[in-house]
């Protein structure tokens, strides 16, 4: 809460000092504004109450309210990156949702510093680069309780996350750059210092080396769940594309054995009566065709003679699909959880299986491309981010291409005589 502290002058009256910390927390910086007069100093001190310990909007230190120049079109920055959201096409129902709660979470603590240092709401023009840069290092370090050290009243976001709100905010502005009539020139996120999404201490993704993958599926006790785990680390699939797998997708009859990756189980809208649902994969580059080794074509033969071509190639025991919070907690924890008593470094999490393909496709020379096909991304850039420092296993091979290339016998240059 804001306060008054009277500063008596030596050679004048005494001035009214409202003193109070930004935003109210223990940590925030300290604002002040002084007075002449008691009664004007009281006011002031309301209204900084009124707007949360911050400065009024429109007050100028020193000045009072000035009335603050308006752009055309100008309006509130959330409202408008609600209605951005709202009016995206290419995206699903669930996915809308998950933007709209970043935004009411955490595009609305974007905030702008003016001139003279007072902090304003943003609006779709107001916001600069300064601001942005202000609102990464606000998600970058958390807002702690003033009553609990030891709590959070919002904890810090990691890189990934700050770069997936950014990228958010980026295509909300670019929204009004392009807007009808244009309400903004520049992109305040554009050219914006992100925080490293590898700055931390443990690793993001585990890779299994063969053994230790074994290790971990000798302790499965349904072959049903083993099956599922020897599919995902052998295609790279994703969870939901594996478990969406239905009989019609799987092509063994030609002379080259193939899945075709058609649908994925996505996240319903909230309210729905299911939280799943199928839909189309990924991305456009996640529907794909997956030639098949022989050990797996000898499992889809098993897993889909006699089914009809609607059911579901992965089946638990009842004949439904395989649910990720069942096949987790049942299957795959206890298995990892007996592999790791008996010695497994390493506590990998389903999707690692994923990750664990692609590096055994690096470490057998397949190119990025080749596995950037393998594995849907949509970009090769996606692939180079994620496995490319795998690469290094390949530093011998490039190494004595080099020494071979720098050492070998120069190339005989042909002479054309002269005519």
């Amino acid at each position: 809460m804001a306060y008054i502290q009277e500063r008596p002058q030596t050679n004048g009256p005494t001035t009214y000092q409202v003193r109070w910390k930004e935003g109210g927390g223990r940590h925030g910086p300290g604002q002040s504004e002084r007075f002449d007069d008691p009664d004007a100093a009281e006011n002031f001190k309301k209204l900084v109450d009124a707007h949360g310990q911050h400065w009024p909007y429109g007050w100028v230190k020193g000045e009072g309210f000035v009335e603050q120049p308006k752009t055309p079109g100008d309006q509130p920055l959330v409202p408008f990156a609600e209605r951005y959201v709202h009016r995206l096409t290419n995206v699903d129902d669930r996915t809308q949702d998950d933007y709209e709660r970043e935004i009411r979470l955490h595009l609305s603590l974007i905030q702008h510093t003016e001139p003279s240092g007072h902090v304003v709401p943003a609006t779709v023009c107001n916001v600069t680069k300064d601001d942005i840069t202000d609102w990464i290092h606000a998600e970058k370090s958390g807002q702690p309780d003033p009553s609990d050290p030891k709590k959070w009243l919002r904890k810090p976001a990691d890189p990934k996350s700050i770069a997936n709100r950014h990228g958010l905010a980026f295509c909300i502005f670019q929204s009004a750059i392009e807007a009808t009539p244009q309400l903004r020139t520049t992109n305040p996120c554009k050219g914006t210092s992100l925080p490293r999404t590898d700055d931390h201490v443990d690793e993001e993704m585990t890779f299994l080396e063969h053994a230790e993958y074994q290790r971990i599926a000798d302790e499965f006790t349904d072959p049903d769940a083993r099956d599922l785990a020897d599919w995902l680390v052998g295609t790279g699939m994703r969870w939901g594309e594996a478990t969406a797998l239905k009989v019609k997708d799987v092509n063994l009859n030609g002379a080259t054995p193939t899945v075709s990756v058609q649908r994925a189980w996505r996240r319903s809208k909230k309210g729905s009566d299911s939280a799943f649902h199928l839909g189309p994969p990924k991305t456009k580059r996640a529907r794909r065709v997956l030639r098949l080794s022989p050990t797996q074509e000898a499992m889809m033969r098993r897993l889909t003679a006699g089914q009809w071509h609607e059911a579901y190639v992965f089946r638990t025991v009842t004949g439904k699909h395989w649910r990720h919070a069942n096949y987790y907690n049942r299957k795959w924890q206890p298995a990892v959880k007996a592999a790791v008593a008996k010695g497994l470094p390493k506590s990998p999490r389903i999707h690692d299986l994923r990750h664990t393909c692609a590096s055994w496709l690096i470490a057998a020379r397949i190119p990025l491309p080749a596995i950037q096909r393998r594995l849907g991304h949509e970009s090769i850039s996606t692939t180079v981010d994620r496995y490319g420092h795998l690469l290094s296993e390949l530093d011998d091979d490039i190494a004595a291409a080099v020494e071979i290339a720098l050492t070998g016998p120069a190339p005989k240059l042909r002479v054309v005589p002269a005519s």
